[in-house]
Order: C-alpha cells, then structure tokens, then sequence
C-alpha cells in the first residue's frame, strides 16, 4: 500500500495534570480535532490520547505515538507555557530527529495578533522518523490560530518525511505543494 492509499494515521496528545485527572475536561484534544475534520479531506484516522504533565511521560508517549502505533502527525496540545509543569517542549526535544523552527516563529507571530502574552509560548514543530509532531496551545481558538498559520506546509512536509498523503480543503487551506518541473 502506497502513503497515498492508506488513511493518515493523526494522534492529538493532550498534556495536562487536571485533564488526565478527569478534574477538567479537555478542550484542546476536541478542539484539534474539529479543526482537522473540517480541514482534511482526505481519508484519516484520528486517535486522542490524554497523559499528564512531566517531561518523561510525555515523552514516552510521544515515542510510543510515532514508534508503534506509526502516527503520520502527532498534534500536541498543552504544556508549553511558562509554568513549572509546562515541559512538552523539553520532553518533544528528548525524542526529535529534526527540529522546524520555522513553525513556532509562525505560530507565535500569529498568535501575538491576538494576544500579547503570545510571546511566553513554546510553540515548535520537529520529527521522528516519518512523523510530523507539532506542539499547539490548549485553547480551542488559539490552536485555530496557530494551525492556520502553519498547516498550509503540513501536506507536504509530510509527504518529504514519507508519511501518508493528506489534502485539504482549499476554501479552509490551501496546501502548498511545488510544482513538478
């Protein structure tokens, strides 16, 4: 089976202490995926999985999404303020390859349109074999922001990284893809 056959295999990983709790609900993991399903057009499997705070957890979580269940784009919600306990960027740094810096810059430019506090994020973008994993806000309107800003490279980082084919809506965003020469 071709990466353009198969369905995109998406995980968006919740971090938080009180979400995996169950003492407060998530909003970031349904807000990513309502984004994605009104985005993506192309066939996809989208699995969401909640792990608290803490640099080891999260990592390993990370390890499993992108190692064993062979997720093409891991989407990570949560975690990367300023707080004591915000270590997703720390614990996505321990399992990256490749780090793209590129998509933290934009995020944060976007999200400073709206909010001043935009500049405490740690937003970035990196990979580990075939798997895409960027690192977005837990505020459903702040990961809209932030995934408008930079999805429109997505499709085709994937596709450079060997993962499954994806295509959006080009009335939501419009996927950029050079054309063949």
């Amino acid at each position: 089976m071709t990466n353009a056959a198969r369905p995109a295999r998406i995980a968006i990983l919740t971090v938080s202490d009180r979400a995996a709790s169950g003492a407060y609900e998530d909003k970031g993991g349904p807000g990513a995926e309502a984004w994605l399903r009104d985005t993506i057009t192309s066939p996809m499997q989208i699995d969401r999985v909640i792990v608290p705070d803490g640099r080891e957890v999260v990592a390993d979580a990370l390890r499993d999404l992108c190692d064993r269940q062979d997720a093409d784009l891991i989407l990570v919600t949560g975690g990367t303020g300023p707080a004591p306990r915000d270590l997703t960027p720390e614990a996505v740094a321990d399992i990256a390859q490749r780090e793209y810096p590129g998509f933290g810059e934009e995020m944060r430019r976007a999200s400073l349109a709206e909010v001043p506090t935009a500049i405490l994020s740690r937003q970035t973008a990196v990979s580990r074999g075939k798997t895409l994993i960027i690192t977005i806000p837990g505020k459903p309107s702040a990961i809209a922001t932030c995934l408008n800003a930079v999805f429109a490279a997505v499709p085709y980082c994937l596709d450079l990284l060997g993962a499954a084919y994806i295509e959006t809506d080009p009335t939501k965003i419009k996927a950029f893809r050079p054309k063949a020469k």
